[in-house]
Protein backbone atom coordinates (compact mmCIF):
# COMPACT_ATOMS: atom_id res chain seq x y z
CA UNK A 1 0.00 0.00 0.00
CA UNK A 2 1.64 3.01 -0.78
CA UNK A 3 -0.75 5.89 -0.65
CA UNK A 4 -3.53 6.66 1.49
CA UNK A 5 -7.32 6.26 1.15
CA UNK A 6 -9.89 8.37 3.01
CA UNK A 7 -12.67 6.96 5.29
CA UNK A 8 -15.04 7.42 2.10
CA UNK A 9 -13.20 5.18 0.10
CA UNK A 10 -13.32 2.31 2.41
CA UNK A 11 -17.10 2.82 2.07
CA UNK A 12 -19.04 -0.25 1.14
CA UNK A 13 -21.92 -0.32 -1.08
CA UNK A 14 -25.05 -1.81 -0.52
CA UNK A 15 -28.32 -2.75 -2.47
CA UNK A 16 -30.90 -1.01 0.34
CA UNK A 17 -32.63 -1.91 3.50
CA UNK A 18 -31.67 -5.85 4.78
CA UNK A 19 -35.45 -6.47 5.96
CA UNK A 20 -35.29 -10.36 6.66
CA UNK A 21 -34.09 -12.20 9.51
CA UNK A 22 -30.90 -14.09 8.96
CA UNK A 23 -31.79 -18.08 8.66
CA UNK A 24 -28.56 -18.89 10.84
CA UNK A 25 -29.36 -19.82 14.16
CA UNK A 26 -26.45 -17.52 15.77
CA UNK A 27 -26.30 -15.45 18.81
CA UNK A 28 -25.85 -11.54 18.37
CA UNK A 29 -22.43 -10.33 19.18
CA UNK A 30 -22.71 -6.16 19.55
CA UNK A 31 -18.75 -6.25 19.33
CA UNK A 32 -18.78 -8.83 16.74
CA UNK A 33 -16.04 -10.75 18.81
CA UNK A 34 -17.82 -13.85 18.76
CA UNK A 35 -18.65 -16.63 16.23
CA UNK A 36 -21.86 -14.63 16.25
CA UNK A 37 -23.54 -12.35 14.26
CA UNK A 38 -21.43 -9.24 13.19
CA UNK A 39 -22.93 -5.55 13.42
CA UNK A 40 -22.40 -3.46 10.45
CA UNK A 41 -20.54 -0.74 12.66
CA UNK A 42 -18.18 -3.06 14.20
CA UNK A 43 -14.46 -1.80 12.13
CA UNK A 44 -10.78 -2.84 11.28
CA UNK A 45 -8.29 -0.11 11.43
CA UNK A 46 -6.49 0.54 8.15
CA UNK A 47 -3.09 0.74 9.57
CA UNK A 48 -1.91 -1.57 12.91
CA UNK A 49 0.22 1.00 13.54
CA UNK A 50 -0.43 5.18 14.28
CA UNK A 51 0.33 7.64 16.39
CA UNK A 52 -1.80 9.34 18.62
CA UNK A 53 -2.46 12.86 16.82
CA UNK A 54 -2.66 10.34 13.17
CA UNK A 55 -6.49 9.64 12.03
CA UNK A 56 -6.68 6.29 10.77
CA UNK A 57 -9.50 5.43 8.57
CA UNK A 58 -11.28 1.85 9.26
CA UNK A 59 -12.47 -0.59 6.84
CA UNK A 60 -15.69 -2.96 7.32
CA UNK A 61 -15.55 -6.38 9.27
CA UNK A 62 -16.78 -9.05 7.21
CA UNK A 63 -19.34 -11.72 8.76
CA UNK A 64 -22.77 -12.77 8.39
CA UNK A 65 -25.29 -10.00 9.57
CA UNK A 66 -28.47 -10.71 11.63
CA UNK A 67 -30.69 -9.65 8.99
CA UNK A 68 -30.34 -10.06 5.64
CA UNK A 69 -31.21 -8.47 1.75
CA UNK A 70 -32.21 -11.24 -0.18
CA UNK A 71 -34.98 -13.73 0.34
CA UNK A 72 -33.53 -17.18 -0.19
CA UNK A 73 -36.20 -19.01 -1.65
CA UNK A 74 -36.21 -16.37 -4.42
CA UNK A 75 -32.75 -15.91 -5.03
CA UNK A 76 -30.48 -16.95 -7.91
CA UNK A 77 -26.54 -17.09 -7.20
CA UNK A 78 -23.94 -17.62 -10.31
CA UNK A 79 -20.31 -18.24 -9.79
CA UNK A 80 -17.16 -17.63 -12.08
CA UNK A 81 -14.05 -18.74 -12.04
CA UNK A 82 -11.08 -16.26 -13.85
CA UNK A 83 -7.79 -16.26 -14.91
CA UNK A 84 -5.21 -18.87 -14.38
CA UNK A 85 -5.29 -21.94 -12.07
CA UNK A 86 -4.53 -21.69 -8.40
CA UNK A 87 -4.96 -24.20 -5.68
CA UNK A 88 -8.07 -24.10 -4.18
CA UNK A 89 -10.83 -23.17 -6.83
CA UNK A 90 -12.94 -26.27 -6.24
CA UNK A 91 -12.79 -25.69 -2.54
CA UNK A 92 -14.13 -22.08 -2.88
CA UNK A 93 -16.48 -23.52 -5.54
CA UNK A 94 -17.81 -26.10 -3.20
CA UNK A 95 -18.12 -23.97 0.03
CA UNK A 96 -19.83 -21.22 -1.84
CA UNK A 97 -22.25 -23.71 -2.81
CA UNK A 98 -22.69 -25.58 0.31
CA UNK A 99 -23.04 -22.17 2.19
CA UNK A 100 -25.53 -20.85 0.25
CA UNK A 101 -27.60 -24.31 -0.63
CA UNK A 102 -27.20 -25.57 3.28
CA UNK A 103 -27.18 -22.34 5.38
CA UNK A 104 -28.82 -20.22 3.73
CA UNK A 105 -31.25 -22.30 2.08
CA UNK A 106 -30.55 -20.70 -1.04
CA UNK A 107 -31.72 -23.69 -4.20
CA UNK A 108 -30.86 -21.64 -7.10
CA UNK A 109 -27.28 -21.95 -8.25
CA UNK A 110 -25.16 -21.64 -11.07
CA UNK A 111 -22.00 -21.95 -12.45
CA UNK A 112 -20.92 -19.89 -15.48
CA UNK A 113 -18.77 -21.84 -17.46
CA UNK A 114 -15.13 -20.84 -18.50
CA UNK A 115 -14.88 -17.32 -16.70
CA UNK A 116 -16.31 -14.41 -18.03
CA UNK A 117 -16.71 -15.99 -21.32
CA UNK A 118 -19.96 -17.66 -20.29
CA UNK A 119 -21.65 -14.81 -19.45
CA UNK A 120 -21.35 -13.77 -23.49
CA UNK A 121 -24.20 -15.72 -25.03
CA UNK A 122 -22.64 -15.73 -28.34
CA UNK A 123 -20.14 -18.09 -27.29
CA UNK A 124 -22.83 -20.69 -26.97
CA UNK A 125 -21.84 -21.78 -23.55
CA UNK A 126 -25.00 -22.67 -21.20
CA UNK A 127 -25.00 -22.21 -17.58
CA UNK A 128 -24.37 -25.44 -15.37
CA UNK A 129 -26.87 -25.93 -12.68
CA UNK A 130 -25.40 -27.41 -9.32
CA UNK A 131 -26.38 -29.44 -6.78
CA UNK A 132 -25.47 -31.70 -3.96
CA UNK A 133 -24.24 -34.25 -6.17
CA UNK A 134 -22.71 -32.53 -9.02
CA UNK A 135 -20.28 -30.53 -6.32
CA UNK A 136 -19.63 -33.77 -4.33
CA UNK A 137 -15.85 -34.38 -3.99
CA UNK A 138 -14.76 -31.64 -6.72
CA UNK A 139 -12.78 -30.25 -3.72
CA UNK A 140 -10.26 -33.70 -4.04
CA UNK A 141 -9.25 -32.45 -7.67
CA UNK A 142 -7.17 -29.79 -9.00
CA UNK A 143 -8.23 -26.87 -11.04
CA UNK A 144 -11.88 -25.69 -11.80
CA UNK A 145 -14.59 -27.70 -11.92
CA UNK A 146 -16.11 -24.87 -14.57
CA UNK A 147 -13.30 -24.11 -16.41
CA UNK A 148 -11.62 -20.67 -16.66
CA UNK A 149 -10.07 -17.99 -19.13
CA UNK A 150 -8.31 -14.57 -19.59
CA UNK A 151 -10.14 -11.48 -21.16
CA UNK A 152 -13.10 -9.93 -20.60
CA UNK A 153 -16.05 -9.32 -22.36
CA UNK A 154 -18.41 -5.99 -22.62
CA UNK A 155 -19.91 -5.29 -19.14
CA UNK A 156 -22.91 -4.19 -21.29
CA UNK A 157 -23.35 -7.81 -22.61
CA UNK A 158 -22.29 -9.69 -19.21
CA UNK A 159 -24.85 -7.28 -17.55
CA UNK A 160 -27.92 -8.33 -20.48
CA UNK A 161 -26.62 -11.64 -19.87
CA UNK A 162 -27.47 -11.94 -15.62
CA UNK A 163 -30.33 -9.76 -16.34
CA UNK A 164 -31.63 -12.66 -18.67
CA UNK A 165 -30.88 -15.34 -16.57
CA UNK A 166 -32.31 -13.81 -13.61
CA UNK A 167 -29.33 -13.61 -11.36
CA UNK A 168 -29.67 -11.89 -8.02
CA UNK A 169 -25.84 -12.47 -7.00
CA UNK A 170 -22.66 -13.24 -9.09
CA UNK A 171 -19.22 -14.51 -7.28
CA UNK A 172 -16.12 -13.52 -9.01
CA UNK A 173 -13.47 -15.43 -8.20
CA UNK A 174 -10.02 -14.35 -9.51
CA UNK A 175 -7.54 -11.49 -9.17
CA UNK A 176 -6.65 -8.48 -10.17
CA UNK A 177 -8.30 -8.24 -13.95
CA UNK A 178 -11.45 -10.33 -12.41
CA UNK A 179 -11.82 -7.86 -10.05
CA UNK A 180 -11.56 -4.93 -12.66
CA UNK A 181 -14.25 -6.94 -14.90
CA UNK A 182 -16.35 -6.97 -11.68
CA UNK A 183 -16.30 -3.53 -11.15
CA UNK A 184 -17.40 -2.46 -14.83
CA UNK A 185 -20.43 -5.17 -14.49
CA UNK A 186 -21.15 -3.37 -11.14
CA UNK A 187 -21.35 -0.17 -12.82
CA UNK A 188 -23.72 -1.42 -15.39
CA UNK A 189 -26.05 -2.87 -13.62
CA UNK A 190 -25.75 -0.03 -11.13
CA UNK A 191 -26.83 1.89 -13.92
CA UNK A 192 -29.91 -0.26 -15.09
CA UNK A 193 -31.20 0.13 -11.37
CA UNK A 194 -30.76 -4.05 -10.67
CA UNK A 195 -30.94 -5.86 -7.43
CA UNK A 196 -27.89 -7.89 -8.19
CA UNK A 197 -24.96 -7.79 -5.74
CA UNK A 198 -21.48 -8.81 -7.30
CA UNK A 199 -19.04 -10.27 -4.55
CA UNK A 200 -15.56 -10.74 -4.98
CA UNK A 201 -13.42 -13.99 -3.70
CA UNK A 202 -9.47 -12.75 -4.03
CA UNK A 203 -7.29 -15.37 -6.27
CA UNK A 204 -4.21 -14.88 -7.59
CA UNK A 205 -1.09 -16.79 -7.37
CA UNK A 206 0.96 -13.98 -7.14
CA UNK A 207 -0.52 -12.71 -3.83
CA UNK A 208 -0.56 -9.21 -5.13
CA UNK A 209 -4.13 -7.79 -3.97
CA UNK A 210 -4.04 -4.64 -2.18
CA UNK A 211 -5.49 -4.96 1.06
CA UNK A 212 -5.37 -8.63 0.87
CA UNK A 213 -2.46 -9.86 3.21
CA UNK A 214 -3.26 -13.43 1.39
CA UNK A 215 -4.80 -15.22 -1.55
CA UNK A 216 -6.12 -18.55 -1.48
CA UNK A 217 -3.46 -21.39 -2.99
CA UNK A 218 -0.18 -18.96 -1.97
CA UNK A 219 0.39 -20.68 0.73
CA UNK A 220 0.12 -23.89 -1.42
CA UNK A 221 2.28 -22.04 -4.55
CA UNK A 222 5.18 -21.19 -1.90
CA UNK A 223 5.23 -24.98 -0.41
CA UNK A 224 5.50 -26.10 -3.85
CA UNK A 225 8.38 -23.75 -4.73
CA UNK A 226 9.98 -24.77 -1.71
CA UNK A 227 10.46 -28.28 -3.02
CA UNK A 228 11.38 -27.23 -6.33
CA UNK A 229 14.20 -24.98 -4.70
CA UNK A 230 15.24 -27.96 -2.34
CA UNK A 231 15.62 -30.12 -5.83
CA UNK A 232 17.77 -27.68 -7.62
CA UNK A 233 20.11 -27.31 -4.11
CA UNK A 234 20.37 -31.24 -4.54
CA UNK A 235 21.50 -30.74 -8.13
CA UNK A 236 23.81 -27.56 -7.61
CA UNK A 237 25.28 -29.31 -4.75
CA UNK A 238 26.23 -32.42 -6.53
CA UNK A 239 28.26 -31.01 -9.08
CA UNK A 240 31.46 -28.63 -9.11
CA UNK A 241 30.21 -25.34 -9.22
CA UNK A 242 26.86 -26.17 -9.99
CA UNK A 243 23.83 -23.45 -10.37
CA UNK A 244 20.40 -24.65 -9.70
CA UNK A 245 18.22 -21.34 -11.48
CA UNK A 246 14.24 -21.63 -10.74
CA UNK A 247 11.78 -18.87 -12.48
CA UNK A 248 8.51 -18.50 -10.48
CA UNK A 249 5.51 -17.25 -11.00
CA UNK A 250 5.61 -12.98 -9.83
CA UNK A 251 3.98 -10.92 -12.60
CA UNK A 252 4.93 -7.67 -10.49
CA UNK A 253 5.38 -8.79 -6.92
CA UNK A 254 8.16 -11.34 -5.57
CA UNK A 255 6.20 -12.81 -2.95
CA UNK A 256 6.47 -16.59 -4.17
CA UNK A 257 10.27 -16.56 -4.73
CA UNK A 258 10.95 -14.28 -1.19
CA UNK A 259 8.84 -16.64 0.69
CA UNK A 260 10.29 -19.67 -0.72
CA UNK A 261 13.68 -18.78 -0.24
CA UNK A 262 13.20 -18.24 3.57
CA UNK A 263 10.95 -21.80 4.00
CA UNK A 264 13.99 -23.59 1.83
CA UNK A 265 17.01 -21.85 3.73
CA UNK A 266 18.67 -23.06 0.33
CA UNK A 267 18.85 -19.87 -2.41
CA UNK A 268 22.15 -18.15 -2.68
CA UNK A 269 20.29 -15.00 -4.72
CA UNK A 270 16.61 -13.86 -4.52
CA UNK A 271 15.51 -11.61 -7.83
CA UNK A 272 12.39 -10.05 -7.61
CA UNK A 273 10.48 -7.19 -9.58
CA UNK A 274 11.29 -4.97 -7.13
CA UNK A 275 14.29 -4.74 -6.09
CA UNK A 276 16.70 -3.74 -9.02
CA UNK A 277 19.59 -5.61 -10.10
CA UNK A 278 22.45 -5.19 -12.92
CA UNK A 279 24.22 -8.28 -14.47
CA UNK A 280 27.59 -6.91 -15.00
CA UNK A 281 29.89 -4.33 -12.97
CA UNK A 282 31.73 -5.18 -9.64
CA UNK A 283 28.78 -5.17 -7.82
CA UNK A 284 26.64 -6.67 -10.32
CA UNK A 285 24.82 -9.93 -10.14
CA UNK A 286 27.47 -11.86 -12.25
CA UNK A 287 30.14 -11.23 -10.15
CA UNK A 288 28.05 -11.94 -7.17
CA UNK A 289 27.71 -15.07 -8.39
CA UNK A 290 30.99 -15.95 -9.11
CA UNK A 291 32.62 -14.87 -6.05
CA UNK A 292 29.94 -17.50 -4.33
CA UNK A 293 31.00 -20.25 -6.84
CA UNK A 294 34.52 -19.22 -6.12
CA UNK A 295 33.93 -19.99 -2.07
CA UNK A 296 31.51 -22.45 -2.08
CA UNK A 297 31.47 -24.38 -5.89
CA UNK A 298 27.22 -24.06 -5.87
CA UNK A 299 24.79 -21.78 -5.61
CA UNK A 300 21.08 -21.80 -5.97
CA UNK A 301 18.93 -18.65 -7.87
CA UNK A 302 14.96 -18.17 -7.45
CA UNK A 303 13.69 -15.39 -9.99
CA UNK A 304 10.36 -14.00 -9.99
CA UNK A 305 8.88 -14.00 -13.54
CA UNK A 306 8.88 -10.19 -14.11
CA UNK A 307 12.37 -9.27 -12.26
CA UNK A 308 14.68 -7.20 -14.38
CA UNK A 309 12.49 -6.56 -17.25
CA UNK A 310 14.47 -3.23 -17.79
CA UNK A 311 17.58 -5.07 -18.64
CA UNK A 312 16.23 -7.41 -21.82
CA UNK A 313 15.93 -5.78 -25.05
CA UNK A 314 12.75 -6.17 -26.65
CA UNK A 315 9.06 -5.16 -27.47
CA UNK A 316 7.46 -3.96 -23.97
CA UNK A 317 3.85 -2.81 -25.69
CA UNK A 318 2.35 -6.53 -26.33
CA UNK A 319 -0.26 -7.29 -24.03
CA UNK A 320 -1.72 -10.90 -23.44
CA UNK A 321 -5.43 -11.75 -23.09
CA UNK A 322 -6.01 -9.54 -19.52
CA UNK A 323 -4.54 -6.43 -20.71
CA UNK A 324 -1.64 -7.56 -18.60
CA UNK A 325 1.85 -6.19 -20.18
CA UNK A 326 3.54 -9.41 -21.31
CA UNK A 327 6.88 -10.01 -19.73
CA UNK A 328 10.00 -11.16 -21.53
CA UNK A 329 11.52 -14.15 -20.11
CA UNK A 330 14.03 -13.13 -17.46
CA UNK A 331 14.48 -17.41 -16.90
CA UNK A 332 16.32 -17.65 -20.46
CA UNK A 333 17.57 -14.19 -20.36
CA UNK A 334 19.55 -15.36 -17.08
CA UNK A 335 20.35 -18.37 -18.18
CA UNK A 336 21.69 -17.85 -21.14
CA UNK A 337 24.04 -14.46 -19.49
CA UNK A 338 25.36 -16.79 -16.93
CA UNK A 339 26.50 -19.72 -19.49
CA UNK A 340 27.65 -16.27 -21.97
CA UNK A 341 29.43 -14.90 -19.08
CA UNK A 342 31.18 -17.89 -17.48
CA UNK A 343 32.40 -18.86 -21.17
CA UNK A 344 34.25 -15.78 -21.23
CA UNK A 345 36.10 -16.06 -17.86
CA UNK A 346 36.85 -19.46 -18.92
CA UNK A 347 35.05 -20.97 -16.02
CA UNK A 348 33.85 -24.03 -15.89
CA UNK A 349 29.96 -24.07 -14.58
CA UNK A 350 26.87 -26.67 -14.62
CA UNK A 351 23.70 -25.44 -14.89
CA UNK A 352 19.96 -26.08 -14.87
CA UNK A 353 17.07 -24.09 -15.44
CA UNK A 354 13.86 -25.44 -14.11
CA UNK A 355 10.22 -23.74 -14.66
CA UNK A 356 7.74 -25.03 -12.07
CA UNK A 357 4.61 -22.81 -13.14
CA UNK A 358 2.13 -25.18 -14.45
CA UNK A 359 2.92 -28.09 -11.52
CA UNK A 360 2.69 -25.23 -8.87
CA UNK A 361 -0.65 -23.92 -9.88
CA UNK A 362 -1.78 -27.23 -10.76
CA UNK A 363 -2.20 -29.20 -7.85
CA UNK A 364 -4.68 -29.52 -4.75
CA UNK A 365 -4.19 -27.20 -1.66
CA UNK A 366 -2.61 -28.08 1.57
CA UNK A 367 -4.60 -28.39 4.38
CA UNK A 368 -3.83 -24.96 5.66
CA UNK A 369 -5.30 -23.46 2.26
CA UNK A 370 -8.19 -25.45 2.10
CA UNK A 371 -9.32 -23.86 5.42
CA UNK A 372 -8.94 -20.47 4.36
CA UNK A 373 -10.52 -21.35 0.61
CA UNK A 374 -13.74 -22.41 3.28
CA UNK A 375 -13.66 -19.39 5.15
CA UNK A 376 -13.13 -16.86 2.23
CA UNK A 377 -16.09 -18.75 0.67
CA UNK A 378 -18.31 -18.03 3.47
CA UNK A 379 -17.91 -14.98 4.31
CA UNK A 380 -17.99 -14.21 0.41
CA UNK A 381 -21.40 -15.86 0.57
CA UNK A 382 -22.58 -13.58 3.94
CA UNK A 383 -21.60 -10.88 2.54
CA UNK A 384 -23.60 -11.03 -0.69
CA UNK A 385 -26.86 -12.11 1.24
CA UNK A 386 -26.63 -8.97 2.82
CA UNK A 387 -26.53 -6.98 -0.04
CA UNK A 388 -23.14 -6.03 -0.22
CA UNK A 389 -21.66 -5.25 -3.98
CA UNK A 390 -18.61 -4.13 -5.72
CA UNK A 391 -16.65 -5.86 -2.60
CA UNK A 392 -14.19 -8.56 -2.31
CA UNK A 393 -13.53 -10.16 0.76
CA UNK A 394 -9.89 -9.40 2.35
CA UNK A 395 -8.13 -10.11 5.15
CA UNK A 396 -6.40 -7.45 7.10
CA UNK A 397 -4.76 -7.79 10.52
CA UNK A 398 -5.84 -11.26 10.46
CA UNK A 399 -9.42 -10.09 10.44
CA UNK A 400 -11.71 -11.16 7.01
CA UNK A 401 -12.84 -7.64 6.00
CA UNK A 402 -15.20 -6.24 2.76
CA UNK A 403 -12.99 -4.20 0.47
CA UNK A 404 -14.49 -2.20 -2.09
CA UNK A 405 -13.17 -3.74 -5.12
CA UNK A 406 -12.22 0.08 -6.21
CA UNK A 407 -9.58 -0.24 -3.73
CA UNK A 408 -8.49 -3.65 -3.87
CA UNK A 409 -7.63 -2.82 -7.85
CA UNK A 410 -6.33 0.55 -7.35
CA UNK A 411 -2.58 -0.69 -7.05
CA UNK A 412 -0.49 -4.20 -6.73
CA UNK A 413 0.60 -4.87 -3.27
CA UNK A 414 4.41 -5.23 -3.87
CA UNK A 415 7.20 -6.47 -1.60
CA UNK A 416 8.75 -3.05 0.47
CA UNK A 417 12.91 -3.22 -0.02
CA UNK A 418 12.56 -1.59 3.51
CA UNK A 419 10.23 -4.60 4.82
CA UNK A 420 11.04 -7.41 7.53
CA UNK A 421 10.10 -9.53 4.56
CA UNK A 422 12.92 -8.67 2.21
CA UNK A 423 15.05 -8.12 5.49
CA UNK A 424 14.43 -11.99 5.89
CA UNK A 425 15.58 -13.02 2.29
CA UNK A 426 18.65 -10.99 2.65
CA UNK A 427 19.30 -13.16 6.10
CA UNK A 428 18.37 -16.21 4.22
CA UNK A 429 20.52 -15.80 1.49
CA UNK A 430 23.30 -13.68 2.57
CA UNK A 431 23.24 -11.98 -0.72
CA UNK A 432 24.20 -8.32 -1.28
CA UNK A 433 21.59 -5.92 0.19
CA UNK A 434 22.55 -3.80 -3.43
CA UNK A 435 23.34 -5.72 -6.85
CA UNK A 436 23.46 -2.31 -8.25
CA UNK A 437 26.43 -1.03 -9.41
CA UNK A 438 27.48 3.34 -7.69
CA UNK A 439 26.74 6.07 -10.72
CA UNK A 440 30.35 6.49 -11.63
CA UNK A 441 30.73 2.45 -12.49
CA UNK A 442 27.74 3.00 -14.50
CA UNK A 443 28.24 6.87 -16.09
CA UNK A 444 32.46 4.77 -17.09
CA UNK A 445 31.07 1.67 -18.37
CA UNK A 446 27.58 2.95 -20.09
CA UNK A 447 28.66 1.21 -23.66
CA UNK A 448 30.12 -1.79 -21.95
CA UNK A 449 26.44 -2.09 -20.67
CA UNK A 450 24.77 -1.64 -24.04
CA UNK A 451 26.85 -4.43 -25.55
CA UNK A 452 27.34 -7.94 -24.84
CA UNK A 453 25.49 -9.50 -22.31
CA UNK A 454 22.24 -7.09 -22.26
CA UNK A 455 21.46 -7.35 -25.36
Amino acid sequence: MSRKYTQEEYSVQTLGECRFESPLNLSTSKDGRSAGFTPDHVRIFSEIESTREASCPTIEKAGPREKIYFRPAYTKAALVTCGGLSPGLNHVIRSIFMQLYYRYGVKNIVGMPYGYAGLNPANGLKPIQLTPELVSGIQRTPGTFLGSSRGSTDPKIMADCLENEGINILFTIGGDGTLKAAHEIYLEVEKRGLDLAIVGVPKTIDNDINFVYKTFGFDTAVEEARKVLECAHAEAHSHRNGIGLVKVMGRDAGFIAAHATIASREVNFCLVPEIPFEMIGPNGFLRRLQERLERRNHAVIVVSEGAGQDLIQADRTKRDASGNLLHNDIGIFLRDGIIEYFQEQDFAINLKYITPTYQIRSVLPTANDSVFCDNLSRYAVHAAMAGKTDVVIGLWHNVFTHIPIGIATAERKKISPSSKLWFGVLEATGQSESLVNDREFVIDHSEELMSGIDQ
